[in-house]
């Protein structure tokens, strides 16, 4: 799958240069009302642990592993007077990450081994982003951007998977909807653009942890176990804009 974003990155890379010439000619024109581009490309999520607990005792010692995702989006922006815009996407998202947590001292008597929670959610998000343009002057461009985002996590494909503890067959529920807010920078030559951006994770995206208490033995099958967190996401994409 991550060749294909590669292979798409190309494409959108030969998109733009034939481009150029209907940029130029918008130029002269100044900006239309309404653009629209696609974009690919790879994130970096971390996941934001709040509190993880098992039978009331909080766990420690907890190590966030970043691992690369991808992604591809449609967007539409609308330009406004000055040099404002807001701008909406769809896109479709693959975040990865991991939590280790180690079985010192303080979490041997909870912990059957060191344990890992590894992640993997397919999402659609749609965010609303307003921005400006501080730098627009052909063929240069420079913006900046904020707003929320809301995502449909894709239960089918979406899945956290457990090791190390005591409980066994652990499932994890995602909430359906989770929101962030966004913050970005992008900069463009031409029709060509690079988009950087960081998501913040507003709320505890986990619904519920369970685990099958028949599989697992006393004292432990009567220990809930508790997890509150967040996803953080930093990605980095190119584009072509029309």
């Amino acid at each position: 799958m991550r060749t294909n974003v590669l292979i798409l990155l190309c494409i959108l890379w030969s998109i733009g240069f034939s481009g150029k010439a209907r940029a130029a000619s918008r130029n002269a024109e100044g900006d239309p009302k309404v653009n629209i581009g696609i974009k690919a490309g790879f994130n970096s999520s971390m996941f934001i642990i709040d509190r993880i607990s098992i039978g009331g005792t909080e766990l420690g010692n907890i190590q966030n592993n970043y691992k690369v995702g991808y992604f591809g989006a449609f967007f539409c922006r609308f330009n406004m007077k000055g040099h404002h815009f807001m701008q909406t996407e769809l896109s479709y998202n693959v975040s990865k990450g991991s939590i280790s947590i180690p079985s010192s001292a303080e979490n041997i008597s909870l912990l059957q081994d060191n344990a890992l929670v590894k992640t993997d959610i397919h999402s659609i998000d749609i965010p609303l982003l307003y921005g400006y343009k501080f730098i627009d002057k052909y063929p240069y461009g420079m913006a900046f951007f904020a707003g929320p985002k809301a995502a449909y996590i894709w239960e089918k494909h979406s899945e956290s998977e457990y090791s190390g503890f005591y409980q066994q067959g652990i499932h994890e529920e995602i909430r359906p909807f989770i929101f962030s807010g966004v913050v970005g920078l992008s900069v463009n030559v031409s029709n060509i653009f690079f988009d950087f951006r960081y998501e913040i994770g507003l709320h505890n995206m986990v619904r519920s942890v369970s685990f099958d208490k028949d599989l697992t033995e006393t004292p432990y099958d009567t220990q809930d176990l508790s997890l509150k967190r967040r996803r953080n996401v930093l990605s980095f994409s190119v584009g072509v804009i029309f």
